[in-house]
């Protein structure tokens, strides 16, 4: 049996960027992420296509950039604060900039997963944060 599409999805972000896939059983909502990883905390969302207008914006941020620049694209709602705001990044540039680090791949077993390190903090500092900005 073949895996839907959104699970391909986490299963190959989890690999590119040296993490894990956690499984969704037993799960709720916000109780791990979609991939574990040491130092990032990845949430994977799956589409047919992205919005035109995103992707347009991308291409604004590249076509844009000079020498060592970064693209970037930063969303921005209004009326919310700006340390809220989304920055999104190639997936090649991120590693690029970033650095690939590997680390073993696959699924987190459910077991390890009932105690990941999210789970044990019960939050993180960057939750706190975007409440309080």
């Amino acid at each position: 049996m073949t895996d839907k599409a959104w699970k391909a999805t986490e299963r190959a972000v989890a690999a590119h960027l040296g993490g894990r896939r956690v499984p969704i059983t037993g799960r709720q909502r916000g109780d791990a992420p979609d991939v574990a990883h040491p130092t990032y905390s990845i949430e994977v969302k799956h589409r047919r296509i992205l919005p035109g207008w995103l992707l347009a914006a991308m291409a604004q941020a590249r076509a844009a950039s000079r020498g060592d620049q970064l693209p970037l694209v930063v969303l921005h709602e209004g009326g919310r604060r700006h340390l809220s705001d989304l920055v999104v990044i190639p997936m090649a540039y991120f590693t690029r900039w970033y650095g690939e680090i590997r680390t073993p791949q696959g699924d987190v077993p459910e077991e390890e997963d009932q105690d990941a390190d999210v789970v044990a903090r019960g939050g993180s500092q960057w939750q706190s944060e975007e409440a309080t900005s």
